[in-house]
């Protein structure tokens, strides 16, 4: 005998609380978000008053419309909708808005638009850190159930473990050179890498569940791909805007360093996706089977 049940699908989630607060954060982020980068393309002048920030937050705020915006509210979408994908790449998304406004709160002076940023990285991190407990504490099993064995742990895992080591040496090495050569970095140089210094630890973390096969693992380790993939596109995008926006030279070597660099992670970024969608797959075919008799 077989039972239909039309509301039901094999994409449904293994979702078993309310991740209201989580939505409604993310939506008041997306808003602040969006006003945010509309002033800063509006009125430039009044948030970024030297020369110098707005070479950096400018494109910044295109970025922001064209791929911070959409990434949050669409990963939310496809949670809504029962997809595990977007389930997982959320978190990644509001760590991409926490890294960017990270740069904002250290590289702007202390005008309305230092307090917009550090409103936003407050509440991204907040979210962030609940979103990612919430579903850590009683889905990490079945999530971890569900992709192992499917998403390459160990190079999906050391990709994130060796690209945090080599940003988190960089950023040393940056500020460590110019303390020794006394030479003088911009604010907004330092913003980008203390952002760099701070966000990179996720992903050694990250990194390091996976290649161990912890369930907390399974549930971060898509979305610190997902940000740090989006973080290469938007590097990519900013510098083709610099020169439209601020009248700044194309950054040819700098591009082409960007691009090469981008491929290692969205090899294994492209491998997670694979795995799963074909764990979907397979789900749906045990959703089939439980309900013939």
């Amino acid at each position: 005998m077989k039972n239909s049940h039309p509301e039901a699908s094999p994409t449904d989630l293994p979702i078993t609380q309310n991740l209201t607060l989580a939505y409604v954060g993310s939506l008041i982020i997306a808003l602040l978000m969006a006003v945010a980068s509309v002033t800063g393309l509006v009125s430039p002048d009044q948030l970024y008053p030297t020369e110098e920030l707005r070479r950096s937050f400018v494109p910044t705020d295109v970025i922001n419309l064209v791929i911070g915006l959409p990434i949050l509210l669409g990963s939310m979408w496809f949670a809504r909708r029962g997809r595990l994908l977007g389930l997982l790449f959320w978190p990644g998304a509001l760590l991409y808005v926490l890294y960017h406004y990270i740069v904002y709160t250290f590289g702007l002076p202390l005008n309305a638009g230092f307090l917009l940023a550090l409103l936003l990285l407050a509440l991204s991190a907040y979210t962030m850190a609940g979103l990612v407990a919430s579903i850590a504490s009683l889905e990490g099993k079945a999530i971890q159930q569900r992709l192992s064995g499917a998403v390459s742990e160990r190079i999906t895992g050391g990709v994130l473990i060796g690209l945090g080591i080599l940003f988190a040496l960089r950023a040393l090495g940056v500020i460590g050179g110019a303390l020794v050569n006394q030479a003088a970095l911009s604010q907004a140089e330092i913003a980008l890498q203390v952002a760099d210094f701070i966000t990179t630890f996720a992903w050694i973390i990250g990194g390091a569940l996976l290649w161990r096969r912890e369930p907390l693992g399974y549930v971060v380790g898509a979305g610190l791909l997902f940000q740090a993939s989006m973080l290469f596109v938007g590097l990519l995008i900013y510098f083709a805007l610099q020169p439209v926006l601020t009248a700044t030279p194309f950054p040819v070597a700098d591009f082409v360093v960007i691009l090469v660099m981008g491929q290692i992670c969205f090899v294994p970024f492209g491998l997670f996706i694979r795995g799963i969608a074909s764990t979907r797959t397979s789900s749906g075919r045990k959703y089939i089977t439980m309900f013939e008799g």
